[in-house]
């Protein structure tokens, strides 16, 4: 048992540990960005006075290769689609489908809008952004999931011109782009390539904004270019806090853990339950399962460096560690999980039941995967179509409206010190 315990720690309510272990898991955001800042930013301002010159030697020094062409319209999507084993191009296709579908039932709930009230006209304008660019990882693993999770969104949202930056793409990641309406394939990946999307090169025109997860280099490169352009959020390690009581399935619960450790060492793998028979299951579980795991290595890192189980008294303290933790997965396996998930008011996204794995949403669910990590779920929301519209406010008065407003607007504008703003309005007063 020694063992198991040094692989998943654990506190028990009412224990100092127990504190304050919850409140180093609530500032798990806070990423040390700052000590790749200075090479982050000689990408940045390279890439911003050289081009795709800049890009091409980033790309050698990091990635060691040299792309041909660099940016590419042409990159064989509906080849490499067709290529594909049948059964992985139908799940390609059932993923673009169902993730298509869900967004277009959250578009409707974008519209612009208009009334008139007084003789005045008010309205919000919502119009899709014209150019995006989606960062795809390529790394230790591939992405094809990450493309549709976001390109397809844009696509449903009116995005003209969508960018995938991915490094050395594979076959899979350019079939995903074709099945999600991608118009040009960047061939680089890190700070070089959010560069190349923010700045704008001789082959690739700036975007508007930039989605999609990557390593701590491309978080910063994604922060600093913040202002030039739009971007999705600051990125962190893959997390899932599991919510479970007596009833849960502990062969389940050390499942959905490990589905997030073997993303990334860093990932966090996280428990809360009422249940410390529950808990020491679990952990003989994980050891069993991970005997087995083709990434071992990196799941058990994560499980050694940031897993760790919550043991709470009451099933209401269940949910109060979950909405402090704001975490990006949250599956809730209790004996009444929807009742506690609609209690659950700061999660990326819930997976209710013991049925509903969380490979499900990265996958096939619907919704985007891409989803506020590091507690950010207590301010921010998935990847939605809102993610790829701007909103412009419509003002138009009549003579009569501004008349019945002039004063006030005058009044305001005075008492701020702003005269010129209420000669503005005076100037339109009749009489």
């Amino acid at each position: 048992m020694t063992e198991s315990r040094s692989l998943f720690a654990s506190a028990g309510s009412g224990s100092e540990r127990f504190e304050r272990e919850l409140q180093r898991l609530e500032r798990r955001g806070d990423t040390d960005l700052a000590r790749v800042d200075a090479s982050v930013r000689e990408v940045l301002a390279a890439v911003r006075q050289e081009g795709d010159r800049a890009v091409l030697r980033f790309v050698e020094r990091f990635e060691g290769r040299r792309p041909d062409p660099l940016v590419t319209q042409d990159y064989g999507g509906e080849q490499a689609l067709e290529s594909l084993e049948p059964n992985l191009r139908g799940a390609l296709e059932t993923a673009a489908r169902r993730i298509r579908r869900y967004h277009q039932r959250q578009a409707e709930d974008l519209r612009s809008f208009e009334y008139t009230e007084g003789g005045a006209t008010l309205g919000s304008r919502v119009v899709p952004l014209r150019r995006v660019g989606v960062y795809a990882p390529g790394g230790k693993a591939r992405y094809p999931s990450t493309v549709l999770m976001c390109a397809v969104i844009a696509q449903v949202a009116g995005v003209e011109e969508i960018v995938v930056a991915c490094p050395d793409p594979c076959v899979e990641v350019r079939a995903a782009c074709h099945l999600s309406g991608v118009q040009s394939l960047l061939n680089a990946g890190g700070a070089q390539a959010i560069a190349a999307l923010a700045y704008g090169t001789e082959s690739l025109p700036r975007v508007d904004k930039i989605v999609g997860p990557g390593n701590i280099y491309v978080t910063a490169a994604k922060r600093l270019v913040f202002g030039e352009v739009a971007i999705d959020s600051i990125a962190g390690p893959s997390e899932i806090l599991v919510v479970a009581d007596a009833t849960a399935d502990p062969q389940i619960v050390a499942a959905d853990l490990l589905s997030q450790a073997e993303h990334d060492e860093a990932a966090y793998a996280l428990l809360v339950t009422n249940s410390r028979d529950l808990l020491e299951a679990v952990r003989e579980c994980l050891l069993a399962q991970l005997q087995t795991l083709p990434r071992r290595v990196i799941a058990e890192t994560s499980l050694q460096q940031h897993g760790f189980a919550f043991v709470v008294d009451t099933p209401d303290q269940l949910v109060s560690v979950a909405n402090r933790l704001a975490v990006e997965h949250v599956a809730v396996q209790t004996a009444d999980a929807r009742r506690v998930a609609d209690a659950i008011q700061r999660a990326g996204a819930l997976f209710v039941g013991p049925q509903t794995p969380e490979a499900a949403g990265d996958y096939l669910a619907g919704p985007s995967h891409v989803l506020p990590t590091g507690g950010a779920a207590r301010f921010s929301s998935p990847l939605g179509v809102y993610d790829f519209v701007a909103r412009s406010s419509v003002i138009s008065y009549t003579q009569a409206a501004l008349e019945d407003q002039a004063d006030a607007i005058t009044a305001l504008a005075r008492i701020e010190g702003l005269e010129a703003h209420a000669r503005a309005v005076e100037a339109r007063r009749r009489g």
